[in-house]
């Protein structure tokens, strides 16, 4: 990697794309220099949002293009705050002109592109990243705790994740599916990532099942419109089975992001709190507790401390890859009726 930046305000940092529904660009600039680095650029092709980002941040450069920015702007890291399909193509053009680049979540939406990234930062020399804050999040956190570490269900071997309701899809970029990547690729991404970090195993299959056409009418994006349900089963190397939904068209959702099961008992996962059913004979001991505060700005911190020589990279490619590849196969073996293997 280039030399590492001798403290953490030497990193200058910018982003590609200020606006979409959740202002993600200003999210990122703030985020970043809260962790000490210095923002300097923004890329947006919208000029109605370069005028925002320049009211927001009057000391950086706006460029009209990625082209541009890195012609014009002295900037080390670009964050790509851009719609899923275009992660890949964006990132290349940073990585070959030398720059550290993280990637919204997902890195990409195949794993081909994902190690094509990969080589281009090797040659390059410089850091690649998927932002996955949420691998900070309190519910994660407790649960890497309490049912990992101290094992208070056993040994987990079965996993169901949900997220999902009944709903039309949303009138915007994510509902495409050639723009997403389709269902599975947006809370699928996040639910994927916690049960990564419960699941010490590689996968070996993924089976993928989806439904699709009820909502495809109501919808601007028509054929194109994200399936209505889409639906993985991800088996790992010791047994231990993944079974994750992501759905717009269920009625009657189960409580909870996550069903976790083990050898000694059963977790119903909610985003702020838990339950854990442990059963010996005819009595249920129940256990009932709250998580810890979420650790976002972690993620960031980590960038710094890495860029800056204390610290290894906890979010790596080839961790953000195998989520691509994940979602990929599963979408894929919907598609064409069959299990494929994880290789």
């Amino acid at each position: 990697m280039k030399k590492k930046f001798r403290k953490c305000s030497d990193i200058r940092v910018g982003v590609v794309g200020y606006g979409g529904a959740y202002n993600m660009g200003r999210v990122h600039l703030s985020e970043m220099s809260a962790a000490g680095m210095t923002p300097v650029a923004v890329a947006e092709i919208d000029p109605q949002r370069r005028a925002v980002a320049s009211s927001e941040f009057p000391q950086v450069g706006v460029y009209s293009s990625v082209s541009e920015m890195l012609l014009s702007a002295d900037v080390d890291l670009v964050t790509v705050v851009t719609p899923h399909n275009t992660h890949a193509a964006v990132a290349l053009q940073c990585l070959r002109a030398g720059k550290h680049v993280i990637n919204e979540k997902p890195l990409a939406l195949t794993v081909r592109d994902c190690d094509a990234m990969t080589a281009a930062a090797r040659k390059s020399g410089v850091l690649l990243s998927a932002y996955h804050n949420r691998h900070w999040d309190g519910c994660i956190l407790g649960a890497v705790e309490l049912l990992r570490r101290r094992k208070s269900i056993g040994e987990i071997y079965k996993i169901n994740a949900f997220k999902g309701r009944r709903e039309k899809p949303a009138d915007w970029w994510r509902s495409s599916r050639s723009i997403s990547g389709g269902i599975l690729f947006d809370w699928g991404i996040h639910l994927v990532e916690y049960a990564l970090q419960l699941i010490d195993e590689e996968p070996v299959e993924v089976s993928g099942f989806a439904h699709e056409g009820y909502w495809a009418r109501k919808t601007r994006w028509k054929s194109d419109t994200n399936e209505d349900e889409g639906r993985a089963v991800v088996r790992f190397a010791n047994g231990t089975c993944l079974t994750l939904t992501i759905s717009s068209l269920d009625s009657n959702p189960p409580r909870g992001y996550f069903e976790i099961t083990g050898t000694k008992g059963s977790c119903v996962w909610e985003h702020d709190r838990y339950t854990i059913y442990r059963r010996e004979g005819p009595r249920i001991e129940v256990e009932e507790g709250g998580h810890p505060p979420s650790e976002h700005a972690n993620y960031y911190k980590n960038i710094a401390a890495h860029l800056t020589g204390k610290s290894h990279l906890v979010i790596t490619p080839a961790k953000a890859r195998r989520l691509v590849q994940i979602l990929e196969l599963a979408t894929r073996s919907a598609r064409e009726g069959k299990t494929l293997p994880v290789r």
